[in-house]
């Protein structure tokens, strides 16, 4: 087992490494300094933290869904980035809510590179690795095997988007401990999809949306990783998500204008 010195001067390398790689959606490596055995990284200031801060139930101003969408968007856009962009593929390993900063405008931006790996060889598919990430987000498949692949981030990804989707963090805070694919999965066993949904939405989002990005995130959390999507397949679905949620709002705006305008002129005759 290494030591915790040990482990932390390897992460930083890792993340070093990374200096070159750059994306919209990638929190930016801005410098970094070495000196002996104080090690120290700066990043790109992100305004609003991390979105596991505005997901959790004592965060006071709601994320609406469309909100949510966009960051899921830009999240999965940065994932897709490291797995097709970059050669060789960069697998992230710690995907979670807590690795996901936002900027100023709520636009989302993968964070943390730590534990990332860098494939030898970008024909390679997969490789041999000791078990790292974070308890609820680590794919079952990686941790019986060693097996590291980009659907390891892909399910990881997909814990996220569920917690988007309900509200609930990976790993309930009761005295069962349920996972959240667990509790998705009895509440699919007989609830509707605005059972499912994070309650403080209020309803206030498009149901076909909402379907489709569940379906997407059930499809991530395939117990085999074969079975599981690419992130590039992601990013085209939730992109279709955020469409439909994107012209729902603005039908609503357009009624509401309407609404307006006719009762005005009702109350000027």
């Amino acid at each position: 087992m290494l030591s915790p010195s040990v482990l932390g001067y390897l992460q930083f390398q890792a993340e070093a490494k990374l200096a070159k790689v750059h994306h919209k959606h990638l929190n930016a490596l801005i410098g970094y300094c070495e000196d002996g055995t104080n090690v120290a990284l700066i990043y790109e200031y992100m305004a609003n933290g991390d979105l596991a801060k505005h997901l959790s139930e004592k965060n006071v101003n709601i994320l609406n869904w469309k909100k949510r969408l966009q960051i899921a968007v830009d999240a999965a856009e940065g994932l897709e980035y490291m797995h097709t962009g970059c050669k060789p593929p960069i697998v992230h390993r710690d995907v979670k809510s807590k690795n996901i900063l936002l900027d100023e405008h709520f636009r989302g931006k993968i964070a943390d590179f730590g534990l990332s790996k860098i494939f030898p060889d970008e024909d390679d598919t997969h490789i041999y690795t000791r078990i790292a990430g974070t308890l609820g987000y680590l794919d079952p498949a990686y941790y019986k095997s060693n097996k590291l692949n980009e659907k390891s981030d892909v399910y990881s990804f997909g814990i996220v988007l569920l917690e988007i989707i309900t509200g609930q963090p990976a790993i309930s805070k009761t005295e069962e401990n349920t996972h959240i694919v667990q509790w998705v999965n009895v509440m699919l066993a007989g609830c509707k999809i605005d059972d499912v949904m994070d309650s403080r939405l209020k309803g206030n989002f498009d149901t076909d949306s909402a379907t489709k990005a569940l379906d997407i995130a059930m499809a991530c959390v395939e117990p085999s990783p074969l079975s599981r999507p690419t992130m590039s397949q992601v990013v085209m679905q939730l992109r279709q998500c955020l469409a439909m949620e994107t012209a729902r709002e603005i039908h609503s705006q357009n009624d509401f204008s309407f609404g307006g305008m006719s009762g005005e002129s009702s109350l000027a005759r």
